[in-house]
């Protein structure tokens, strides 16, 4: 009975530590100072989102993350594997005196293939959705404008633009390893980027493999 006892006690510590440590690996999603913006998009793989606005002047960081599911706390294996409903996104905090939400929603587009439905390139599934997180009324507005822009535009004849426009919610901040991975990974990035075919086919839609800065 002791063994057991001491047996369950460790167990129980082992599982506690687990969890401490998983917490750790999260990335905290930074407070947006005052007289900044958030600006949320989702456009497939997070890394090549994330790599699209870092260093843009105006922006203060770029976090990638999970967000537009009803599961607290996922964590990127839960979400790869669909069952949390979030879409792999990022959150940017910006200075909307040095750059302008329409800007970023510029970048945003130039870097998704808004007739993916449920995808992007080479990944599949709602956890890689094209989705635009607004987060007061005036996004809301501009990112409906862009969409109906898009729609009407003879590029995408005969397509639907699947983007989602949703009022932004939870946001959390993805695993530590995760975060500005391009720049941490650069070899493994482009191996990446360039073999889901994402450059090719934006610059099959949009005349460039990637825009931003």
């Amino acid at each position: 009975m002791l063994r057991f006892t001491r047996l369950t006690g460790l167990l129980s510590f082992i599982a506690t530590a687990l969890l401490c440590a998983q917490a750790a690996l999260a990335a905290p999603t930074p407070t947006a100072p005052k007289d900044f913006e958030k600006a949320t998009f989702a456009a497939g793989c997070f890394w090549c989102v994330e790599a699209a606005f870092e260093g843009m002047a105006g922006v203060a960081s770029v976090i990638s993350g999970y967000t537009g599911g009803a599961s607290k706390d996922p964590t990127y294996e839960q979400t790869s594997e669909g069952n949390t409903g979030h879409a792999e996104a990022v959150e940017i905090v910006f200075n909307p005196k040095l750059v302008s939400y329409a800007k970023l929603l510029a970048i945003f587009w130039a870097n998704t293939d808004p007739t993916d439905l449920n995808k992007q390139f080479c990944d599949r599934g709602s956890q890689y959705r094209s989705a635009v997180f607004t987060h007061n009324p005036e996004q809301a507005a501009l990112a409906a404008a862009s969409k109906a822009k898009w729609q009407m535009d003879p590029r995408f004849a005969g397509k639907t633009i699947h983007t989602e426009l949703n009022v932004a919610g939870d946001f959390y901040a993805a695993e530590e390893y995760h975060q500005n991975y391009s720049a941490r990974n650069p070899i493994r990035y482009k191996y990446y980027s360039s073999g889901c075919g994402r450059e090719k086919q934006l610059k099959k839609i949009w005349g460039v493999a990637k825009a931003g800065n």
